[in-house]
């Protein structure tokens, strides 16, 4: 993704240990076995009898859907072939075997309520997936012209030479640009950028080590901050919005009015953190950042366009123009000007839209088979506390973003917690509404970076060989923990005001 992008070659490196990995005997091993395992406890759900599941009116296109969701979670949770695969495997079963288009002999009308082959694969032209390749296109065409570098090296000037300084600086601007670029390429940027820095920096000092973790830190605190900054919030974006589903119409500016405040509170809390546990032992720094804008029209052009989004995103309510419907703007505008070819839609992370996308079916499955609804019927989530709920979902979405996907984290409960949400209608007023469960298993999943597989910044970060991993995990769970109570306090204060 972005081989243009300063710092590309982390990532490949990255990438490469990870393929290289894939092929290890003991591994290969380990995978087949946890392959046949899934595969046995799918077969027994998909041809256990309906009334097994102890579900009144359970038809057989539902418990193959629930046997589909099963596999879904299996998959992503034991991670044994790449996220976006299972994903697309999501979607070749559910049409397959319970869409109007699928086996001939099991998809009968006889077996329930079939879903829409179209509605199927309309998920991987979900306008949400717009709004994913709105921001991939707005990062490639930044890149392309050197504007990502010369607004890092602007940005950071005014923190001056002392070295406490640098390190907030370099938090603050990694959360601005994790806002509107892909995490993992923000966080390859910076660790390029801090690469002479490490040099300056004594080995026997801490100084190294709190520069490191900041850039990982602050890229996953940053991508909160608006609806394109990381995967999970465009997927509570979405279920919050859908037509049909909760129809709560908030837009973009409406997510950064009480996240962003947010990211810099916990900016400050994470910067303040790291001066204390890993102080510097060098007072000053001389900071250089290599690298050139692009001057023309061109460059002027992505200026104007990448102005003009982002205040358009943010006036969503007052002009009528959607947030997705935005997304495509600068896209048109890139493509028609040539700044943006055809083979710069190669570098987009095509792999994360079908992660999104196989989510989204699943999602759809649920509620297009009446599976959702017969579920709401069958189990009294109305009589749950709502505390219950908010916490249950939180520590559940915190736990396993730190072990799989936070993508696939969020692919996997959102359509669980949008079926538990419309159960207990008003009662989630008592903890802010519908809203704090569902964006808040996106915070969860922000502040999910204990260990060096949790996040892909994580990773890049560790592969410095400048952080031990009881540095990363002593500081992921501190920090972590922190954005999860105030990210729920926020969300609380923010659903009380009727800001959300």
């Amino acid at each position: 993704m972005f081989k243009n992008f300063t710092g590309f070659h982390l990532v490949e490196q990255m990438h490469k240990l990870r393929q290289s990995n894939r092929f290890n005997p003991a591994l290969l091993k380990k995978k087949s076995l946890g392959l046949i395992f899934v595969a046995i406890i799918v077969a027994v759900l998909w041809f256990l009898p309906t009334e097994s599941f102890g579900i009144d009116g359970l038809t057989a296109v539902q418990q193959r859907i629930i046997a589909i969701f099963v596999y879904a979670t299996l998959m992503w949770v034991l991670e044994m072939v790449p996220a976006w695969a299972t994903s697309v495997s999501i979607m070749v079963l559910l049409l397959l075997c319970t869409s109007d288009s699928g086996i001939k002999w099991i998809c009968d009308p006889a077996a329930g309520q079939l879903l829409s082959y179209k509605q199927v694969m309309a998920s991987f032209a979900d306008p949400v997936v717009m709004l994913f390749i709105g921001g991939f296109v707005l990062a490639i065409a930044t890149t392309k012209t050197g504007l990502d570098v010369h607004l890092a090296r602007v940005l950071l000037t005014p923190f001056g030479k002392k070295s406490e300084n640098i390190l907030l600086g370099f938090m603050l601007v990694t959360a601005l640009f994790s806002m509107f670029i892909s995490n993992t390429a923000t966080t390859a940027m910076m660790l390029t950028f801090l690469t002479p820095v490490f040099k300056q920096l004594p080995e026997a000092g801490k100084g190294r080590t709190a520069l490191a973790l900041s850039i990982p830190i602050a890229a996953n605190l940053g991508g909160m901050g608006t609806p394109i900054g990381t995967p999970p919030n465009t997927i509570a974006l979405k279920y919050l919005n859908d037509s049909e589903g909760l129809a709560m119409g908030i837009g973009f500016g409406q997510w950064m009015i009480f996240m962003v405040p947010l990211v810099i509170v916990m900016i400050f809390i994470a910067w303040t953190l790291l001066k204390k546990i890993f102080p510097f032992s060098q007072k000053t720094i001389e900071l250089k950042i290599e690298g050139e804008m692009k001057k023309g029209k061109e460059t002027i052009l992505v200026i104007v366009t990448m102005i003009v989004t982002i205040l358009l995103w943010m006036m969503d309510t007052v002009t009528g123009i959607n947030t997705y419907t935005v997304a495509l703007i600068p896209f048109a505008v890139f493509a028609l000007a040539g700044i943006v070819t055809k083979y710069d839609l190669e570098e987009i992370n095509w792999s994360v839209i079908w992660m999104v996308a196989g989510g989204f079916a699943l999602g759809y499955a649920m509620n297009g088979s009446g599976l959702a609804a017969l579920v709401v019927r069958a189990i009294p989530f109305g009589n749950f506390p709502p505390l219950l709920i908010v916490l249950l979902s939180g520590l559940l979405c915190y736990g396993l973003s730190n072990l799989i996907s936070h993508s696939a984290t969020a692919a996997l409960l959102m359509p669980i917690l949008v079926v538990v949400c419309m159960a207990m209608g008003d009662k989630l007023a008592a903890v802010g509404g519908t809203s704090t469960v569902l964006i808040g298993v996106a915070i969860a999943s922000s502040s999910a970076m204990i260990l060096p597989i949790s996040t892909p910044p994580n990773a890049l970060a560790y592969a410095t060989n400048l952080i031990k991993q009881k540095d990363m995990v002593r500081m992921g769970i501190i920090i972590g923990l922190i954005s999860v109570v105030l990210g729920y306090l926020v969300l609380f204060a923010a659903g009380s005001l009727n800001i959300v």
